[in-house]
This record gives C-alpha cells, structure tokens and sequence, in this order.
C-alpha cells in the first residue's frame, strides 16, 4: 500500500457540486468571483442544493420556507441556556445542531424530498442558533427571527436587537457567498464519511462542524484576530511579524492546501474590509492586514487565504471573534448539506485503509505471569 498522508492529492469520490481547477473556484460551474458580485447568499444555496440558479418564483418560494423555518424549538433554547457561559462556542452550536434532531419528526426519513426539507432547515435554523448562544452568554435574551429578513439581515437583527443598515447586510451576505462551498474540504468529507453509512442529515451536519470547530480548518480566522489583537498597532506589525518569522512560527490565514497563487475568495474579503473601515471612519484593521500580507508574501512567497481578511470584516461589523467560525458553519451548511445530499443519491460507504506499523508477532501471557 502507498500511504498518502492526509489524503492529499487523492481523488476520493465525483461531484458536481463544486470544482477548484487552476485556481479557480466554481459553484456548479459558476465563477466565484461572479456569484459574489452578483448573487445573494438564498440564490447560492439554492444553487448547491437543486443545480441550478433559481427562477423568480422559486426564489421567492425558498425565502418564504427559510422564514418559516427559522425559529428553533423552545426546549432547545431552554437547553442552550444551561450552557456553561464560558463553552467554546462551536462546541456549543455542535451540541444544539445535534438537539435539533430530536424535535424534527421526520429526521429519520431518507427521501430525498424530507432531506431538501431538512437541508432547508438547516440552513434557517443554524444563524438562529448562533444568534441565541451569543446573547445567552452575554446574559440577555435570544431574539426570535424577523419574517421577511434574508439570512444575513435576520442574523445582524437577532445579534443585535436593532435594524441592521444595508451596507453590513451585503458585506455578510457576500461572506457567506464566498464560505458556502468548497469541493472536498475536512468538514464537508466529515460529513459524508457520516451520511455515507446512511445515518441522518443532522448526524452529517454535526460531524461536519466537529470538524470546521479545528484550528486548520474554520478556527483560522479566529487564530488571525487574536494575532490582530496582539499586534495592536500599525507601528507593532512589522517588529511582530518578523519576529514570529525568526522563530519559524506559524501565522494564520496565510496558504492554502490546493491554491498555488493565492485564494481567489481573498480578494473579495480584501475589499470589504477596505469599504466597512472607510464607512467607519477607521482603517486600522486593514492597513494592518495589508502590512502583515506585504511582509508575508515578500519573506515566505506565502498569500492570504479566505481566513485572513474575514477576521477584519467580522470585526469592523462589530462581531465577537468567538462567532467567527460559527458564521462560517452558517454559510457551510448549505453546501455541506447539498454534498450530504448527493452522497445518499449514489452512497458507498466510505472505508479507507491504514498501513499496520505496529508490533507484530505478539503472543498472550496470563495477567499473573505478566
């Protein structure tokens, strides 16, 4: 047997889903860079889930369901309350997901229309969810959804109590657009190794974000603002990052598995944080971000991945680093789920094997003689 470690370069399965070839990323053929400028955030799912970009009505039919799906049980949000207030977040949204189950009549129904309803679930339920847990831990009470809202608009709204402006919408709105898919990443293949032994949507979905919850996956872009937060200062940058460079330690956000020249969502995040820091009045966090990437790129031939500019943009729209990764899982699971979806419609059970280097040749001796 060859081992590959962590699969690399290894082509596990077929899909039509979502495709990085040179560099390029493409949603069901579509161009990253076009859904983002032009799509909403309801149109991308729909693409991932059905194949194809939805038609006024159909469109029009998802945002009614999305809305009125997304409140959560009552007993889940009494659960979430008996959190400890100080649980890592994700852990928190692993643990919720995995209750939603249990108040979903049909969650043990394979067909594949009790599935899309699920995916569609899933999809309101999740920023729900997000939204309760961090009022709850800053002791106030969850904000039921608004009626009407999109995903992003409710979000901002159940976050925060208030109307949210429209600018922030669509920044969210792209971010989400940008984190809805990604070919075969460690969360999505999570979830299909769990589906793909025909359990539910909801044990896919919780597997999938067990596995965004890691620091190499969804949790860089926490590790890239805490490093904002250490540098503090334009001035601090540079002193910082060479430093972290002499002592041949990782920095975050930076590089990317499959992308050779540079992940093409970065760019898109680039802008947004330069447009949220101008509308505020304060650039500091992007001018810098650009100094860390200038200093990066110039000593380690390295560039910023989808993580790095969207610590600053979470943050310039006045959300806490903890949800950071939580609002990547409320964008991910649109394409988690149309991957889930597309396992059961052609499944073989997902079973690699591992080369034995072990001990060899054991013989048992009784416990007494031992």
């Amino acid at each position: 047997m060859t081992v590959i470690k962590g699969l690399e370069g290894i082509v596990a399965t077929t899909s039509s889903i979502s495709s990085i070839v040179d560099g390029v990323l493409t949603y069901r053929g579509y161009d990253i860079d076009d859904l983002a400028e032009h799509a909403s955030f309801e149109e991308t799912a729909f693409l991932l889930w059905f194949g194809n970009l939805p038609a006024t009505a159909e469109l029009e039919k998802l945002k009614r369901d999305l809305s009125d799906f997304a409140a959560i049980p009552e007993p889940l949000i009494a659960q979430m309350k008996l959190y400890p207030k100080d649980a890592n977040t994700m852990a928190a949204l692993r643990s919720a997901v995995s209750g939603l189950a249990l108040y979903d009549e049909a969650a043990d129904d394979m067909s594949r229309s009790a599935n899309e309803i699920k995916a569609v679930k899933l999809q309101a339920q999740i920023p729900t969810i997000v939204a309760a847990l961090a009022r709850i831990r800053q002791g106030l009470e969850p904000i039921a959804p608004k009626p009407g809202f999109s995903i992003a608009e409710n979000f901002l709204y159940m976050l925060r109590g208030e109307q949210p402006d429209m600018v922030s919408v669509k920044a969210l709105d792209t971010g989400l657009v940008l984190h809805a898919d990604h070919e075969l990443n460690a969360s999505t293949f999570a979830g299909r190794v769990t589906v793909a032994t025909l359990s539910d949507i909801y044990s896919g979905v919780t597997s999938a974000i067990g596995a965004l919850k890691g620091p190499l996956h969804g949790g860089a872009n926490e590790a890239v603002m805490r490093m904002l937060e250490e540098i503090g200062s334009f001035e601090n940058v540079e002193p910082y990052i060479r430093g972290k460079l002499a002592r041949r330690e990782k920095i975050m956000g930076f590089g990317h598995r499959v992308y050779k020249n540079g992940d093409p969502r970065a760019k898109h995040l680039m802008k947004m944080s330069r447009e949220l820091g101008a509308m505020k009045g304060d650039t500091k966090l992007y001018d810098m971000s650009v100094k860390i990437e200038e200093l990066i790129t110039g000593q380690k031939g390295l560039k910023p991945n989808v993580d790095f500019y969207s610590a600053s943009v979470y943050t310039q729209l006045g959300i806490d680093r903890e949800l950071f990764t939580p609002i990547f899982a409320i964008s991910r699971v649109s394409g988690w789920t149309a991957h889930i979806l597309e396992q059961y419609e052609d499944n073989r059970i997902i079973r690699p094997r591992a080369e034995y280097t072990g001990l060899v040749e054991q013989k048992y001796v009784p416990v007494t003689e031992r």
